[in-house]
């Protein structure tokens, strides 16, 4: 048997645990305007029972310009504690395709401090296509304290980031598509430059899974050596908000790879500044 991510659950591990009280669901889709799909309204179509819906866009830092921006733990207290959820819960995150926008809530619970989150192995999507049981039924949501251990160390700020784009100090892995990585196509968001932070590698999300499921150990193993990251070295992960980015670094813990972090900012505050170096073309060009 190939060996899994201890981060990841299969549907039918959890249709068996439906109603346990111990167990937290989220639904924690949101998708590019390309992607053409509405989270807010699937999720009020159907729903896996009990889940609860997380909004990406508005659980945020006020005030901060960037898309999703890493809220201070006192705001994502708030916002989970009235989605019922715990810093001890099991909880269980999902997107609609499997590994799109879940890891990044994956991640911001752990960097909260919650330590028993995983991520449903074919999101919603799958979980459909195996016929197990939605609802349209609002969730009877009953508020909770969630009591927030923020570790600072899980993502790195604009400031540092420039300094480790400077000296090499950290490896970058970008999840952005290759057009957009090496410039060929443009961004989504009007005015951004495109491109790459100097010496930056390209991991696109989706090489990271098949079908909606995350590949097993050895094949992410392949996957991200085959881009070119040396797995013995730090890595930064980005992408073009913050979202995606965690899928690499979702993947990364999956192979035992600990030191890394996610710039918050990601390209969006990299490429959308005028004094910030950027490269063009493909990393293998280089």
């Amino acid at each position: 048997m190939p060996q899994t991510s201890p981060f990841i659950v299969s549907p039918q591990w959890l249709a068996e645990r439906l109603g346990d009280p111990a167990i937290r669901i989220v639904d924690a889709a949101w998708y590019l305007p390309d992607q053409k799909r509405d989270a807010k309204a699937e999720y009020a179509t159907a729903h896996i029972p009990g889940a609860v819906f997380f909004d990406h866009d508005a659980v945020v830092e006020p005030g901060v310009p960037l898309p999703h921006a890493l809220p201070s733990p006192k705001v994502f207290a708030e916002h989970a504690g009235r989605l019922g959820i715990t810093e001890t819960d099991t909880i269980v995150v999902h997107d609609g395709p499997g590994f799109f926008s879940a890891p990044r809530l994956w991640w911001l619970l752990r960097a909260m401090g919650a330590e028993k989150v995983f991520v449903l192995d074919g999101g919603f999507d799958g979980w459909k296509q195996a016929g197990l049981p939605v609802t349209d039924a609002p969730t009877v949501i009953a508020p909770v304290r969630f009591t927030p251990r923020f570790n600072e160390n899980a993502v790195v700020r604009f400031d540092e980031m420039r300094r480790i784009v400077e000296t090499g100090d950290a490896q970058v892995a970008d999840a952005r598509s290759a057009g957009r990585f090496a410039a060929r196509e443009p961004e989504p968001r009007p005015g951004m430059r495109s491109g790459h932070m100097p010496g930056a590698f390209n991991v696109h999300y989706a090489s990271l899974s098949r079908e909606g499921r995350l590949k097993d150990f050895e094949s992410l193993r392949e996957t991200l050596l085959a881009s070119g990251l040396d797995l013995s070295r730090p890595v930064v992960t980005s992408c073009g908000s913050g979202i995606t980015a965690a899928v690499i670094s979702l993947a990364l813990q999956s192979v035992g790879h600990t030191d890394n972090r996610l710039y918050d900012g990601s390209w969006t505050e990299w490429g959308g500044r005028a004094d910030t170096p950027v490269e063009t073309g493909d990393a293998k060009d280089r």
